[in-house]
This record gives structure tokens, sequence and C-alpha cells, in this order.
């Protein structure tokens, strides 16, 4: 529950402090006075957004802190799951700066909105005039059921499955998609790939082609360069080696007499023999040099077959060529593969079907008992509350569709009076009606949640009399398992409470400020006594107060 609140720059309050006390606490105060603004504050503090009109004083930050009793809520695994630090008394603090930045804190570790959005869930329910008619909103109608037919966890479990489900259809969806666009290429595909198959390419090939048809088709002129070169080399009296053996003769005279002759004609010799083993070779190219038209074309055209595919499909190099035809042969194996895949995926979808449809059943089921025990209390309680005669038509119809709460339509109607037809809340409830109605959800809800807090704003629309008194006794039995708030215009509402907290404006020279202060007994029945007669109050309205109280 909440024990305090303080506020700091904000709206008209200057500077607010006040404890909160378990029970059923009351706030009254004429309209315009600011109960609207302390609202708006802990909204704050519960994580909604703020924005720089908020400050009274542009120049300085606002503050707003709430500490929270959460000893017996069982809070300590969402403090573990967010790596907070977990205190029994929880402070929640939120800034807004003047800049426009706001800044949060649970127990002084900064945290994001999401977080404090997540955590005030568990903490307070404001309930105001907007909440009344949500009540016609098929979620909320879903969620009353579903909190008495304790489907909480069920859903949730639902809802995970659900998420997994929607994820694989949709992967599927994509892969039946590619499968398509795939039957469209895979045939242009598999001609491009037994075309490179066909070719037999090997790496480094078509430079040795290449070698090899330069050779053959200037097979005259190698052969006439190279017998002319071993004519030259090899001519009788005037051939190169006969010109080395002559000058290595002339040198072998000298030898004797110099180091510098010896040298010499090691050189020769290394010359010599050097150049007899080019003569071997050109001997040998020569000899083995052999014209042969076939063997050219078949050069010619393989090299021809290497161009054409090189430039079908833009490539430079044999290499490049090999990689894109185990590409493509690898993508004709993707596309048995994704056959595979689409096969293995459907079934999982509907084995995932399967386990949704129990869930959904499960559900149902126990909507199914929850709408009577609902309906019961709603009649009984409503009964106290003027309407004696209400009716409600509830069914659930399972559908086959997969909601985010099950596969049910719900059909939730409301006759207020005997003889009078069913209808759509939205539809055939007035103001009056729809607060009472939505009372008594509360009041019934409370026994199966663990909600700490519970705010009313101003839920009295539409009453007055004996059906105010019994609303604020409503009010005042749930305040025995939680802590309890009516911000109210009715007497007969505000004498219930346990506490009783005045929200007024006052003026401090040129300055106007809210302010809320807890009131004595006393004052008490003075402020029962204006909301009974006005600003006047008179004897009669003092003694109607002080009754309303006892």
């Amino acid at each position: 529950m909440i024990t305090t609140l303080s506020i700091k720059n904000y709206a008209l309050i200057e500077k607010l402090s006040i404890d909160f006390s378990k029970g059923f606490s009351i706030i009254t105060g004429e309209t315009g006075a600011g109960k609207s603004i302390i609202l708006g504050a802990l909204g704050l503090v519960l994580g909604k957004r703020a924005d720089l009109s908020s400050l009274k004083n542009k120049e300085e930050k606002c503050i707003i802190e709430a500490h929270f009793e959460i000893s017996k809520y069982n809070l300590k695994p969402f403090f573990d799951a967010n790596d907070l630090d977990y205190e029994d008394d929880t402070i929640i603090r939120r800034e807004i700066l003047p800049s426009g930045k706001s800044r949060a804190f649970i127990n002084d570790s900064p945290v994001n909105l999401q977080e404090l959005q997540e955590l005030s869930l568990y903490l307070i329910d404001i309930h105001s005039q907007q909440q009344t008619q949500e009540l016609s909103d098929e979620n909320v109608q879903f969620k009353i059921i579903d909190a008495i037919a304790t489907n909480v966890e069920v859903i949730v479990s639902y809802q995970g499955l659900l998420k997994q489900y929607k994820a694989e259809k949709s992967k599927l969806n994509a892969l039946v998609k590619k499968q398509a666009e795939s039957y469209k290429e895979q045939e242009y595909n598999q001609f491009l790939l037994t075309e490179l198959q066909e070719a037999k390419l090997k790496a480094d090939e078509q430079e040795t082609l290449e070698s090899d048809f330069e050779k053959l088709n200037n097979v005259e002129i190698i052969k006439e360069s190279l017998d002319k070169s071993i004519a030259i080399t090899s001519a009788d009296a005037v051939g190169v080696l006969s010109g080395l053996n002559d000058i290595k003769a002339a040198l072998q005279k000298i030898v004797s007499f110099s180091p510098e002759y010896q040298s010499l004609q090691e050189r020769v010799m290394s010359v010599l023999i050097e150049m007899d083993d080019i003569t071997n070779e050109l001997n040998d190219s020569s000899e083995s040099l052999v014209s042969d038209p076939a063997q050219l074309e078949l050069i010619n055209q393989k090299l021809q077959l290497i161009y054409n595919l090189q430039k079908k499909h833009q490539v430079a190099t044999v290499e490049e060529l090999i990689a894109i035809m185990t590409q493509l042969d690898q993508s004709v194996v993707e596309l048995g593969n994704l056959g595979e895949d689409i096969e293995k995926l459907t079934l999982s979808i509907e084995n995932k079907a399967a386990e949704l449809d129990v869930l959904a059943a499960t559900i149902h089921s126990n909507r199914e008992i929850a709408i009577p025990i609902l309906s019961e209390k709603l009649i009984s309680i409503l009964a106290t509350l003027g309407m004696p005669n209400v009716r409600f038509d509830i069914k659930v119809t399972p559908s086959a569709n997969y909601f985010e709460n099950g596969k049910d339509e719900l059909q939730f109607l409301f006759a207020a009076n005997k003889g009078t037809d069913f209808g759509l809340l939205k539809k055939v409830a007035s103001g009056g009606e729809m607060s009472r109605i939505m009372l008594s959800v509360k009041a019934i809800l409370a026994q199966y949640s663990k909600l700490p807090t519970l705010i009313f704003d101003e839920i009295d629309t539409g009453v007055s009399g004996e059906i105010a008194i019994r609303m604020g006794e409503i009010m005042k039995e749930m305040s025995k398992a939680m802590q309890i708030f009516a911000i109210t215009h009715l007497p007969q509402i505000a004498a219930k409470g346990n506490a009783h907290f005045k929200v007024f404006k006052s003026t401090v020279g040129d300055d106007t400020q809210s302010e809320l202060v807890l009131l004595s007994a006393e004052e008490r029945i003075v402020e029962i006594a204006q909301m009974l007669s006005g600003a006047v109050v008179s004897d009669s309205a003092l003694i109607h107060a002080k009754a309303l109280l006892k």
C-alpha cells in the first residue's frame, strides 16, 4: 500500500508531503481544488509521461516521491528480474528537469518508464470515469471473467505458445514464397549448372590452353626460328659452338702464364657448357614441334567455350566460373532442403495448434464455470445498490480463430429492469448504472486480486441517497482486504472512510496553491456538513453529518 506521497513544484503544488494509512481513505474538495493534480502527480510516479507544463516554477525541477509498503505482495521476483534492490518500504521517485527531461528511480536505482509501469501494475489501480466506460470493452470484460476463472496462468502459457505459433506461421509463409520464386528460377539455374558442369573446367587451365594454342597456331614461324638458331650454334666452321671451342683452345696455350688467363678459360668453358645445353634443347623443341590442325581446333573450341561462359557470367577467370558452378549446385540442393524445411515447419505448426486448442479449451471451460459465479455475485451486489431486477446474459462461444486470450467470442449483455430486452452495456446502461456495475465488478475482483491499493475517482457519478450509502459500505468492506481511496462529492460515501483528506486552494500574494490535509474529527464533521448544505453550514447539516459519521 502507499504510505507517503511527497510533491514538490508540480502544477499548483509548491510543496506537499502527506502520510496515508491502510483501510478506507476519503478525498474531498470543491471542483477545481486540485484533486486531479494529486492523481496526476501519482500517475507520474506510476510511469505516465511528463512534460514541461507540469512544473510550477519553470526554473526548478519537479520531484514526486511515493513510499509503498510491499512486504505482503511477493514482489521480490520482479526486483530480482530487473536487477533492482528490494526493500519492504520501496521508494519510487520521479524528477522532471527544467529542460523537459525526466528521470525515474526505484529505491534510488535509475529505471526506465517501462519498468516503472510494470511495477505500478502490482501497486495501484486508479479507477476513473473513463475506466467505467471501458467496462463495455470486450477485452475488459474478458479480463473480469478470466480473473474469476483463475485463467491468468493458463492465458500466459497460451500467449507464449501463440507467439511461437505466429512466428512459425510467418516463417512458413516466407519459405513457401521463397520456394515458389525458386521454382521459377530452378529450370534456368539447372541449365546454367549443366552447361558449366559439361565444360569440365579446371583451375589454371585457361593459361595452359592459351599457351598451347599460340604454339600450334604459329608452328611454322616457331619451327623456322628454332632451326635458324640451331644452325647458328652448330655450323661446322662458323657456328657459335665452333667459335667457342676455338677460343677455348687458344686460351689453353696461355693458362699457365697467369691466373688471369686461367679464369678466362674457365668462364669460356662455362659458356660452352651452357651453349651446348641450349643447343640440345633447341634440337629437342624443334623435333617435338609438329603441326596438328585437329588438336589446334580442339583447343580453340575449348577456349571459345571458356570465353563465352566468362562473358555470360560477367567474370574474367575460370576460377570464378567454378565458384559460380558451386553456388548454382548449392542453390539446387537448397531448393530440395527448402521442401524438407517446409514439411518440418508445417508439422511443428500443426503440433502447436493442437497444444493451443487444448489450452483454449481449458480457458473456455474455466470461463463457463466462472460466468454463473460472476452473474450471481453481480446480481446480488447490484440488488443492494438499487437494481433488484438486473439481469446478465454472458456467453462465450468457441471459434476457429486464435485470439490473444483464447479462441472464444464473447457476448456480454445486460438488462436493468424486468420486461426490457438485453443489450450492450454501453448502449442500454445509464451513467449511474455503469458506476454501480463497475463498483460491483471491483468488489468482486478484490476477492480474487492481490492488488494493494485501489483508488476510485468519482465512481459515485449518477447516484445519491441510500444507494450512495450502500456504495460507501461496499468500499469500506473492500478496505478490510486492501487499501481503498475514494475521491467523492457525496457525503454518504465520505462518512464511511477511516481517514478523510481535503484538497483546497489557498492564495498567498499573487500565487495560487493547492494543498492536501488530513482532517481532524471536528474538521471532518464540518466538511461533511458543507457537502450536505453548501458553504453556509446549518445546525441541521451538522447534526446530519454527525449521524452519517456514526
